[in-house]
């Protein structure tokens, strides 16, 4: 007589297969995590090279760099942001030439709402238009450097103390602190809380606050999902970022139902009264420790939030005989 001895697992052994398989993949799951990141952070280091090289061409065929946007009483449209400028230098001549610089993005809707890959960080979780009731926009992922505190002042022309100012004609060689010391943009976020037309300081010559919790007494109109939704924008809150406080520094700010973390701007710059504008727009990003940021000789590095205030300040000026070593960084 044959006997069948085959027999299939018992209930203890297959437990025993799925703890083990459980083991495992809970080992494995954090290197697969880390080699993701580790992938996203390469990326978005390449975006802001690609948009290095970008400025670097665009300063020799214009003979200077690109204004942050470009400002004047009684305007009746938002400027352009440096963004627009180089997209020819991004393999985007196209899209630029489709623009039209005497009217405003309100008109061009098929421009604003154009996704531009190099201008979004692999990480960014609102990778997504915004719709409004005419028109879409697309957010951006990096602000260019418009320095500490005070962006604009229209009532004498004066600009910040950043690579990029309003109405600027800075040229690479005027960077007296140092290319490689000197920032030339860094990451954002998109859909960026954000109190805005604050009015509020107004004086000349206004310190930057002292600590992230004094932003809020300034005042301004709470907007919760504003900020670096507008790549075409030249409002700073759309496309710039200032070092008044080091990266992904939270600002709190306390609304009747939840706490935010915001950007702040004193005042629209100057389009329709001449107000003096001080912006605390800060460099935050999804990269675990910190974020990347571009300097103006092109190289690319990784900034931690722990970086000193006084050395991420120093870095965001072009001229102000700061000395900073790599080591502080």
């Amino acid at each position: 007589m044959n006997i069948d001895r085959r027999r299939g697992f018992t209930l203890i052994e297959l437990l025993v297969v799925i703890a083990i398989i459980s083991v495992l993949l809970a080992l494995l799951l954090p290197a697969v995590q880390s080699a993701r990141e580790s992938a996203r952070r390469i990326h978005c280091k390449n975006n802001l090279k690609q948009i290095g090289v970008a400025l670097q061409n665009y300063e020799q065929a214009n003979g200077m760099l690109p204004p942050a946007g470009y400002f004047k009483l009684g305007m009746s449209f938002e400027p352009y942001s440096a963004h627009v400028r180089l997209l020819p230098f991004l393999e985007q001549a196209r899209l630029h030439d489709a623009m039209n610089y005497d009217i405003g993005p309100e008109l061009q809707s098929t421009v604003t709402g154009m996704r531009i890959a190099t201008y979004l960080c692999p990480s960014e979780i609102r990778d997504r238009s915004k719709v409004e009731e005419t028109q879409n926009h697309y957010p951006t992922s990096y602000g260019v450097n418009v320095g500490t505190w005070l962006v604009f002042d229209p009532n004498n022309g004066s600009w910040g103390d950043g690579a990029f100012g309003i109405n600027a004609t800075n040229r690479l060689a005027g960077v007296s602190d140092g290319l490689s010391t000197t920032l030339a943009a860094a990451e954002v976020k998109a859909y960026q809380s954000a109190l805005i037309d604050a009015e509020n300081p107004k004086a000349a010559g206004v310190s930057p606050p002292d600590a992230p919790a004094r932003v809020a007494s300034f005042g301004g109109t709470f907007s919760p999902y504003s900020g670096h939704t507008e790549w075409i924008s030249g409002l700073v809150i759309q496309t710039g970022m200032t070092t008044t406080f080091p990266p992904n520094t939270v600002v709190p700010c306390a609304t009747t139902a939840h706490q935010y973390d915001v950007d702040f701007s004193a005042s629209g710059i100057g389009t329709l009264v001449a107000r003096r504008s001080y912006e605390v727009v800060i460099s935050r990003g999804y990269h675990p420790g910190g974020v990347n940021a571009l300097f103006l000789d092109g190289s690319v590095r990784s900034i931690a939030n722990t970086i000193q205030n006084g050395v991420w300040r120093a870095l965001g000026t072009r001229a102000a005989g700061d000395i900073v070593g790599s080591e502080s960084y």
